[in-house]
Formats: structure tokens, sequence, C-alpha cells
């Protein structure tokens, strides 16, 4: 005797479901494929993936961003960075690198006081062991005194963009000088 056929649980809206699904996951790794290759190439094609960079605000980050992070964790060769938010091209781009033997005075310096950015610092101290250690900051300095728009695209955009650079180890969020004081960095790391 034959078993009885089973039947397909499969309908006809599940297979138009799952279509769409394979369709939507095939274009998102094709634009990735774009991405990546696309940057390698000697002219290279105006591709618009500022939308897709982040989702809650359309910013993307500019590959110098990543280059010069890893630099900076990999061959120390800057002190610090600080990135701004280009708000006509919708992307974080580098806006000042500082060189190895710049201090702590020159970066805070370096911040706008009425302006939001975003900066990574390499703090170097030695332990109570007596052994040098170095740690990246990420700070997002965020002062009172600036635009309200800012406030919010900086923020939205943040951990998005502390993503893309792999290797942060302390997050501190500033508004006000005092609160990413030097002695708040060496509190931090111990």
């Amino acid at each position: 005797m034959k078993p009885p056929k089973k039947k397909c649980s499969i309908s006809l809206q599940s297979l138009c479901y799952r279509g769409s699904l394979l369709s939507i996951i095939s274009r998102l790794l094709a634009l990735d494929f774009l991405k990546l290759f696309s940057s390698r190439l000697p002219n290279q094609p105006k591709f618009f993936f500022s939308k897709m960079a982040n989702a809650a605000s359309g910013i993307a980050v500019h590959d110098e961003c990543k280059l010069k992070f890893l630099e900076l964790k990999a061959k120390r060769t800057y002190r610090f960075i600080v990135f701004k938010i280009e708000e006509k091209q919708k992307q974080v781009v580098v806006e000042k690198v500082g060189e190895p033997a710049e201090s702590y005075e020159d970066f805070t310096a370096s911040l706008p006081a009425d302006e939001c950015r975003y900066a990574v610092y390499d703090f170097d101290f030695v332990t109570a062991e007596n052994c040098q250690k170095s740690r990246i900051f990420f700070i997002a300095w965020s002062p009172d005194t600036s635009r309200v728009r800012s406030k919010m695209i900086y923020a939205s955009s943040k951990d998005r963009f502390k993503r893309e650079l792999d290797g942060i180890q302390v997050e501190l969020q500033a508004t006000d000088p005092t609160e990413m004081g030097l002695d708040v960095i060496k509190n931090r790391v111990s």
C-alpha cells in the first residue's frame, strides 16, 4: 500500500514573499559589491549611497575617515583626528589630524566652540605597574551653543559612525570643555 501523498504547505503567497525577500537580499549584496570595488577603480563612478549608509540620518562615512583611523590605530601616525559632517554632501569627513607630538591642549583647541564634531584621541599613559599603555577615545563634541539641527544630526549618526571605526576603547560625550578635560580622560582609563 502506498503512503498517502503529503500536501505541500507552501502557498502562492509565501512563494511571492520569499521571492521578494531574495530579490531584496540580492540587491543589497550587489550594492555592497559595487561600493567595495568602485572605490578601487581609477575613474570612480558617482553612486548615491548616502541614503543607505545610515538609516537614521542618511549620513555616509567617507573612506578617508576609516583609513586615517586605521593609521592612528595601527601605525600611530596621528595623535588625534577630528571629523565633521558635511551637510551638503551628507557624509562624515576628516577635518583635521594631529601629529604624534601634539598635546591634549592642541587637540581641545582644534574643536570649535559652537559646532558639533566627532573626534578620536590616542591617549598614552603609564599604569601603576610602570607599563606604557594607550587607549583610543571616541569623543562626541556637542556644545550647548551649537545649532539644534546640528546636534540632532550628530546624535542620530554617532552609533553608526562609531561602528565604522573598529577599535574604539572608551567613549566620551561632552557638551562643555570641562566634561572632556585631561583629568576626566585620566579617570576614564583607570
